[in-house]
């Protein structure tokens, strides 16, 4: 796992909980989430904002597997991100949220609702492991379209269930059901889908 030093407080940090924070005229630094926060907060006047470190809890999808969910907030302005995030060799994948908020929200009100989108997404199952390879479950899948590093950015690599689906194999699971039509929606990531 890549590792940073934050140039605030000087905690070793993992890489995906830093920012490269700053601008052209005073030059760029490597913060920590926390100490991002801090400034941010201070720029924006919100004297009030709670920066709390949120533990990692584990949830249990439909299928009795456990899921390890690390959290992260960012403070954006005007706005909150609450992440919510798996973590596969040190780094954010599988299962992703997130949920917006307002800065003066109760952090905890926040937690309770991306909880809950979190055990509604794991309640269900979109694809399985079938006779002739991946199948879809139902006639509707939800995931996030990701970069797919094989393809050079070509074509996407799509993340359904939390695992990751190769554009040729999303492909052949949609062959089975040739002759149907079909609607594609995009959303937003903080979106509920």
């Amino acid at each position: 796992m890549h590792q940073d030093r934050c140039e605030e407080c000087g905690e070793i940090t993992p890489g995906y909980d830093t920012v490269h924070y700053g601008s052209l005229d005073s030059g760029y630094r490597q913060l920590c989430t926390r100490c991002f926060n801090v400034e941010v907060a201070e720029l924006h006047g919100l004297d009030d904002f709670e920066n709390i470190r949120l533990e990692p809890i584990g949830l249990t999808d439909c299928a009795g597997e456990e899921h390890q969910f690390h959290f992260q907030t960012r403070l954006l302005g005007g706005i909150v991100s609450l992440e919510a995030f798996e973590l596969r060799e040190g780094n954010p994948a599988g299962y992703t949220f997130q949920l917006i908020g307002k800065p003066e929200e109760d952090l905890f009100a926040l937690l309770g609702r991306l909880i809950q989108r979190i055990r509604k997404a794991l309640s269900v199952k979109h694809i399985e492991d079938g006779q002739h390879g991946l199948q879809i479950v139902d006639d509707t899948v939800r995931g996030r379209i990701e970069w797919d590093d094989d393809e050079d950015g070509r074509v996407p690599l799509m993340v359904v269930d939390g695992r990751k689906i190769s554009w040729e194999q999303f492909g052949q699971m949609l062959m089975s059901l040739e002759g149907w039509q079909f609607k594609l929606e995009i959303f937003d990531r903080s979106d509920e889908v």
